[in-house]
């Protein structure tokens, strides 16, 4: 009888344990992989843990096959082949939370199903399933308190990771994955987490049936080796592609300069007549070829990428013989960015031509914060606008209550639980504020909240700090109109609803020199803000040791003092991002990162808290907002 009872209760884990359709692993543990230390082993869970904050089974299902490629097939011994180039994420209509990798796509085609794993003989699987500690085995038990191992989750799980096998007769056999699929996970979990939100639901293919359909992806990343098993190489490209066959060669217009980098047909395009293309063209413009001013209506610009603005079309015909020629299909696709890239939803003019103009159309011009924004108060340095009477509403000259968030805490969060608000772009902030969306205050808000994003979004490790109510230090490179705008950081205090604090070190030549060393406090001491003149190079061995750095707007390429900055960064162990207007001075940045040996380890992407009022550089009509890009490095 008790035979009996332990082969039904076997067969039953088989059908309902760990993972839909597999199975619980029976013995595995990577702490048994020869060769995998233990400091590479908790990078690999910190790794997991990072993706598992990022939630993809919100919106993949199995059925949304990935391809990877982690660097060269030579690299990966045996066979030199990818070991496990298909991806798909399971879990999300049900059962425990796993992501599995097959040999090939035809392999995970075989096995999907909608519900489960079919078992289909000879196919092997790496999966990574997160279980609560409870439920993990012995030998992983041991493991994630011989190591402290991290939980995550509301739940507390832990990844469980091996190597499934179907045998011919419908079992499961498992093993522990060898060092070499480790290193190969490790690459897939860093790029994937930073990756999968930019999947785009298409417009154009139908849902199949509850399965929503994304439109075909391919992107590259750097993902920095653990120098436990870097084997004399500090970083490897990872592509990740959905569908798994999808290549840079077929894919549609975006971002990625891989294609539009190739030279155009050589015939020159025609100049655009003056058939007004968007954006407006008022206001002086300024040709990119000679630099003459020219009148927005009278001006010129490219009629294939619509971006370049020419006086003539002889200038049109010496810029294409020089430059353009190489880039024009790079600028187009970045204008085919612009309804992308528009935040509609504001009930404001967006167009910044002129910024006394813009600021006298919402009202605000040369009143509180409002007074940095244009030129009338450049007598005025940075950080010694004129004080005026009125407390944190007269900071906010112009707008009236209501328009403005308060100095007190949310609403909806004030009688809960401390926990830290997490925040998808605008138009949920704008909700918990109950702010209208006629309210000019993003736009100095992009500021407090871009830096608020960074640590609780994208930094992992200053969220995990903030979680446990520690204090989090930032080292904010190159203030400038910041200085102005420290009412603004209070916010950040306000979110973080009584989960640890924010102390941050604003570094930069433009501090004045008598505020230097002051601190202020704000949102009852969860806020401090320290301001420290002088060169971040000089200064950094004075400060305390960074959690995460930020450099805001940070224009890399129009400074030469920034090198010994980026050389200190680089010294950092600490992650640093930044933020720039365009995609153009994004790419530009990250030229000047990688030639200092620095890599880019979270991609360009579209900062949910950018400013949405667009301004434009003298010579082109590419998107252009306030901290419009994110990317960052050592992460």
């Amino acid at each position: 009888m008790e035979v009996h009872l332990r082969d039904l209760f076997t067969r039953f884990q088989e059908q309902f344990g760990t993972g839909p359709g597999l199975g619980p692993s029976h013995g595995t543990c990577v702490f048994k992989v020869d060769g995998a230390p233990p400091a590479f082993i908790r990078s690999l869970f910190r790794a997991a843990a990072a993706l598992f904050r990022t939630d993809p089974w919100k919106r993949l299902r199995p059925g949304h096959l990935l391809g990877v490629r982690v660097g060269k097939d030579a690299d990966w011994s045996p066979a030199k082949r990818q070991p496990f180039p298909s991806v798909q994420f399971v879990g999300g209509d049900g059962g425990d939370l796993a992501v599995h990798l097959f040999r090939s796509e035809q392999d995970a085609l075989r096995t999907t199903a909608a519900r489960e794993t079919r078992r289909v003989p000879n196919v092997e699987i790496l999966r990574v399933v997160f279980l609560p500690e409870q439920l993990l085995s012995p030998s992983n038990r041991r493991m994630v308190r011989s190591l402290s191992l991290e939980p995550v989750g509301p739940e507390e799980r832990f990844p469980v990771i091996d190597v499934a096998r179907f045998t011919p007769a419908s079992g499961v056999r498992f093993r522990n994955p060898s060092l070499d699929e480790l290193r190969f996970l490790y690459a897939f979990l860093k790029a994937v987490a930073l990756v999968h939100p930019l999947l785009h639901t298409s417009d154009e293919l139908p849902r199949r049936g509850r399965l929503q359909c994304f439109d075909p992806f391919i992107e590259t990343v750097d993902v920095d080796w653990p120098p436990e098993v870097s084997r004399g190489w500090n970083n490897v490209a990872v592509t990740l592609s959905h569908p798994p066959g999808e290549t840079y060669d077929e894919r549609k217009p975006s971002l990625s300069p891989t294609r539009y980098l190739d030279p155009p047909r050589e015939e020159l395009p025609e100049l655009e007549t003056k058939a007004a293309p968007p954006p407006p063209r008022t206001g002086l413009r300024q040709c990119a070829m000679c630099e003459k001013e020219v009148q927005g209506e009278q001006s010129l610009c490219c009629g294939r990428c619509r971006a370049v603005v020419y006086c003539s079309s002889g200038c049109q015909r010496q810029h294409w013989k020089e430059s353009h020629r190489s880039i024009c299909g790079l600028y187009k696709a970045m204008m085919e960015r612009e309804e992308e890239l528009a935040m509609n939803i504001f009930f404001f003019s967006c167009l910044l031509d002129h910024p006394c103009r813009w600021l006298d159309s919402v009202g605000v011009h040369q009143k509180g914060m409002w007074r940095r924004i244009c030129s009338c108060y450049s007598h005025c340095p940075f950080g010694l606008l004129p004080a005026r009477t009125g407390g944190h509403g007269e900071s906010w000259g112009g707008l009236n209550d209501g328009e403005f968030p308060p100095d007190a805490p949310f609403a909806a969060y004030h009688e809960g639980a401390p926990s830290i608000i997490l925040l998808s772009g605008w138009p949920e902030y704008y909700n918990l504020r109950s702010l209208p969306m006629t309210s000019p205050a993003v736009v100095i808000l992009s500021h407090p909240l871009t830096v608020y994003h960074t640590i609780t979004a994208v930094a992992i490790n200053c969220k995990n700090k903030l979680v446990k109510g520690r204090k989090v230090i930032v080292h904010y490179l190159g203030p400038e109109g910041e200085l102005d705008w420290l009412p603004a950081f209070t916010e950040i205090g306000h979110l973080l609803n009584g989960s640890g604090s924010v102390e941050i070190f604003m570094v930069g030549p433009e501090v004045p020199g008598n505020l230097s060393g002051t601190a202020t406090s704000l949102s009852g001491g969860r806020v401090k803000v320290t301001l420290v003149r002088g060169l971040y190079q000089e200064e950094f061995p004075s400060l305390p040791p960074a959690d995460v750095a930020v450099a805001l707007n940070c224009r890399l390429e129009s400074y030469g003092g920034w090198g010994e900055a980026v050389e200190t960064i680089k010294s950092l162990d600490a992650p640093a991002f930044f933020t720039d207007r365009s995609e153009v001075a994004c790419a530009a940045a990250k030229q000047i990162l990688r030639a200092a040996g620095l890599h880019i380890t979270h991609p360009v992407t579209p900062n949910p808290f950018r400013s949405p009022v667009r301004d434009r550089a003298p010579s082109d009509n590419l998107p252009s907002f306030s901290n419009g890009f994110i990317f960052g490095v050592n992460t």
